[in-house]
């Protein structure tokens, strides 16, 4: 399989749309009945919320077993004082929301195309005739270096480049501190999945999702319901718009995001590595006809060409089995890139709701 160089049909711009005043959308972007958010098979529940867990304050093993408990049941958990300045949030938050505000031609000079996604995008997926997700965004690389190119990422704001270098680097951080807590939490050195992943050879990237108003919020999605292909996924919402919603058995739990926290979910890769043991789960994204969204999906992920396959030590002593079979980041990631977002189906496992 391998990745196509151009997209199947012309590329509409979702925030065009929306502003162009539209008081139906378009029938690509109208999901099947079963799929829409209302469809009564889609249960929701508004009282419960994500687990949101404090950073400070705490004795650490008490902040290492939430932490287990989230990733074994949840498979998503905020965190707070999580030790990235505020600051550094809110500018890279604000940089984005200024950029998608700009005039059209200066964000097409960075149209993407599917060979690598990096650039300002409107879909995920290359089949032809396929229903769309409400949404735009924009796709960087941060790590490895050898990736990384500063004359993709956008010149306006003037701040950008900056503001993002900044943030990312203090991400990355925060996933290398993450890491070695789930590494423990399964009884294993805290090294052993950072090394899994290749060390400091990792991959790491950044998507911006930009989710405008839409007039029938009904009927489609800004993000249909998928499962992370890489390791850690780290999002900072937006703090005045609620759209993740998250699967938490046969039920949609709509995330009520805490101040300034990160909302962590378990990628694909970590589900492998830990031989099932923490949860990659389901979410999907709502929009609204109200109020647009800005959300920063930073993605901490294995070195592409490395083999992922459950870690030896669990299998060893545990005396279990492997559930998954060896397969480099690189195949599931071209998987998502090809199909689109379709449930946890890289993963063999089904995307219905029970």
């Amino acid at each position: 399989m391998k990745s196509p160089r151009d997209w199947p049909e012309p590329i509409v711009r979702v925030q065009s749309l929306s502003e162009s005043g539209i008081s139906t959308i378009p029938n690509k972007y109208v999901k099947p009945p079963k799929e829409r958010p209302a469809y009564s098979c889609n249960k929701l529940i508004n009282d419960v919320n994500i687990p949101t867990i404090d950073l400070e304050g705490k004795v650490k093993c008490s902040i290492c077993e939430e932490i287990s408990d989230a990733c074994r049941n949840w498979g998503f958990f905020q965190v707070v004082n999580h030790g990235v300045p505020t600051e550094v949030m809110d500018e890279a938050r604000q940089v984005w929301r200024e950029f998608f505000h700009q005039p059209m031609d200066v964000k097409q000079a960075y149209a993407n195309t599917p060979k690598t996604y990096e650039g300002y995008g409107s879909r995920l997926g290359v089949e032809k005739g396929a229903i769309l997700d409400w949404s735009d965004y924009y796709f960087l690389h941060y790590l490895p270096c050898s990736l990384k190119d500063h004359h993709k990422w956008p010149a306006l704001p003037l701040s950008l480049r900056i503001v993002i270098e900044e943030y990312s680097k203090q991400v990355v951080n925060f996933c290398g501190r993450l890491m070695k807590i789930l590494s423990t939490n399964l009884g294993l050195k805290e090294d052993v999945l950072q090394n899994a992943f290749g060390g400091e050879d990792i991959g790491a990237c950044l998507r911006v999702n930009f989710y405008p108003k839409c007039p029938q919020p009904d009927l489609t999605l800004g993000l249909s319901p998928h499962s992370d292909p890489g390791g850690l996924t780290i999002l900072l919402p937006d703090p005045h718009v609620s759209g993740l919603q998250v699967r938490r058995n046969s039920h949609w739990i709509t995330v009520k995001p805490a101040s300034h926290a990160f909302i962590v979910n378990i990628g694909d890769q970590i589900q492998v590595l830990s031989n099932g043991i923490y949860k990659s789960v389901e979410h999907r994204v709502i929009v609204n006809s109200a109020e647009e969204r800005v959300s920063l999906a930073f993605f901490y992920n294995p070195k592409s060409d490395l083999m992922i396959e459950p870690a030896k030590e669990l299998l060893t002593t545990r005396n279990i089995p492997p559930l998954y079979p060896p397969r480099t980041f690189d195949e599931y990631r071209l998987y998502i890139r090809t199909k689109g977002p379709q449930g946890k189906s890289q993963l063999g496992e089904s995307n219905k709701l029970d």
